[in-house]
């Protein structure tokens, strides 16, 4: 007798082998690894600063082709090579300073992440209705990612390449997991759509469920984000106010702009000047209040009177408090620190950075590193220490929340900032060690997800550029260019209402995950239901 299992599809043995020790056959089995490597370099060039958000679906089409009905080594190679794709030219920006090393060895460990992701989603692809389980494990990976190792690195998430595409809507109703979801659910639903149009004209007959399973996983996302639409507004619920940001400049690109720190405050402090006599002329509007970016002083200017004379001068000069990013010493701790300077009060309220760098402002196994190459613990000579509380300025009774330049990139430092009170957002950032690299837009394009995902305007304020305002509808009205000092003014809208994404939280990525999990055992269980009916 023989028994076979009917719940699950048996690709594998569809797949056509090649003829054994032949030429041609060998140069086959190169083909899917050459299509997962340059479908993970498609869904680079998704990202910005191009607006090619749409080839994101593509590279997922061409990503579950490869993968589905893989066994696990097979899918851990494949997703592997996925991964370098998309993380090796995303990422090169993070060598541009330090040398190919640093950029070379955290590509290759976040690789790994998208080789399991790979395996996850080989294994689901058995299942009816596969694209809807493949995306929640995609999402399951970037949930972990985004917290390990060393409190994670979330930077590449499929949501941050969305910024001018269709979906984004969707960010307002479960932030950056369900509109990273729509768009992983409709790229492989794009290929399973496509699978059964050509299995169908093979073999004339068509199962109605799968195709219609297929064609849901397009239209699902899609329709989601139209009707998202009616989430996302840019009108002013609690009055508005008018925001100068100073873009200083710095005299030098690299990890050296920081040997003239002086120099850099000073630039902050003329440009501040400058937007002052301004004002007097009639030229700009008067801000209620001034927002200068990260390591605007590095000097502390709570140690070093020079320092906060500098500051003082130009708070009084534009005659409204200003927000300005220092590196402060207290109590033996090194902080990077927002600090509210009043121009008759001096510095009266404070936010430290929470989320702090690795590699960048701490460094993680110094011993293993000072091993490999001292040069890169004279780089990070001493650790700050991370702050405890949401960052929340109230300005004059105007809420603005803080979120200090990588804890962008993370969804509960943005969101408790508007939890606690937050009408409009700031990303303070120092993007001067990065040169001319694609990082700064690609930060940008994160405060831009993040003002749909709650609905407030958000500034970014950037030592050397780009720096912007972002509306609440994620649209960027004015910005700067890079590497030239600037300043900006205008008026924002301040909102307190609170997105579904807002109100949510973590839980749509919990839900994700649990989905994924339960795809994964469903897959594990069938599997082996399969090998038991097999062997009877």
């Amino acid at each position: 007798m023989t028994v076979t299992a009917t719940s699950v599809d048996q690709p594998d043995r569809l797949r056509p082998s090649p003829a054994p020790g032949a030429l041609g056959g060998r140069l086959l089995r190169l083909v899917p690894a050459a299509v997962s490597a340059l479908c993970g370099v498609l869904l680079y060039v998704s990202f910005p600063p191009r607006t090619l958000w749409w080839l994101a679906l593509p590279a997922f089409a061409g990503f579950g082709w490869v993968l589905r009905g893989r066994g696990w080594k097979a899918a851990l190679g494949l997703g592997y090579l996925f991964g370098l794709g998309f993380l090796l030219p995303l990422l090169v920006w993070t060598g541009v300073e330090v040398g190919p090393g640093p950029w070379l060895a955290l590509v290759v460990i976040e690789a790994v992440f998208i080789a399991l992701v790979g395996v996850g989603v080989a294994a689901v692809s058995r299942l009816p209705a596969w694209p809807v389980w493949a995306a929640a494990v995609w999402i399951a990976g970037e949930a972990v990612r985004a917290r390990v190792p060393f409190r994670g690195f979330p930077w590449g998430k499929i949501a941050f390449g969305q910024a001018d595409g269709v979906f984004l809507p969707l960010a307002a109703l479960g932030g950056t997991p369900v509109l990273g979801f729509a768009v992983v659910l409709c790229g492989f639903g794009l290929y399973e759509a496509g699978r059964l149009i050509v299995e169908g004209r093979r073999t004339r007959a068509v199962r109605r469920g799968a195709a219609a399973a297929a064609l849901l996983s397009v239209a699902v996302p899609v329709a989601g984000a139209v009707a998202a639409r009616a989430l996302v507004s840019d009108k002013a619920e609690d009055g508005t106010a008018t925001v100068a940001l100073v873009q200083g400049n710095v005299p030098r690109a690299g990890l050296e702009f920081s040997a003239q720190r002086r120099a850099v405050l000073d630039y902050h402090a003329r440009e501040t000047l400058k937007l002052a006599a301004d004002i007097k002329a009639g030229k700009a509007a008067k801000p209620d209040y001034v927002l200068w970016p990260e390591n605007s002083s590095d000097i502390d200017p709570f140690a070093n009177p020079d320092a906060a004379a500098v500051i003082e001068g130009a708070a009084k000069a534009v005659g409204v408090p200003i927000s300005v990013g220092g590196v402060v010493e207290r109590d033996g701790k090194l902080l990077n620190e927002q600090v509210l300077w009043d121009p008759v009060k001096g510095p009266t309220q404070t936010y430290d950075k929470r989320q702090i760098q690795p590699f960048g402002e701490y460094l993680p196994l110094r011993g293993l590193v000072g091993a490999i190459n001292k040069d890169w613990t004279g780089m990070v000579r001493q650790d700050f220490s991370r702050g405890g509380k949401p960052g929340v300025f109230d300005i004059d009774g105007v809420k603005v929340g803080l979120a200090t330049c990588y804890e962008a990139a993370f969804d509960w430092a943005v969101r408790d900032t508007v939890t606690h009170g937050a009408e409009m957002i700031s990303v303070p950032s120092n993007n001067a060690t990065f040169d001319r690299s694609e990082m700064t837009y690609q930060q940008l394009a994160m405060s831009r997800i993040r003002a749909v995902e709650h609905s407030r305007t958000v500034t970014v304020p950037v030592t050397s550029g780009v720096s912007a305002f972002i509306m609440p509808d994620g649209k960027i009205t004015q910005k700067t260019g890079m590497f030239v000092p600037a300043y900006l003014v205008q008026k924002v809208p301040l909102r307190s209402s609170k997105t579904p994404a807002t109100e949510l939280g973590v839980l749509p990525e919990i839900a994700l995950v649990l989905v994924a999990a339960g795809g994964i055992g469903w897959a594990i269980g069938s599997g082996v239901r399969g090998r038991r009916a097999g062997g009877a």
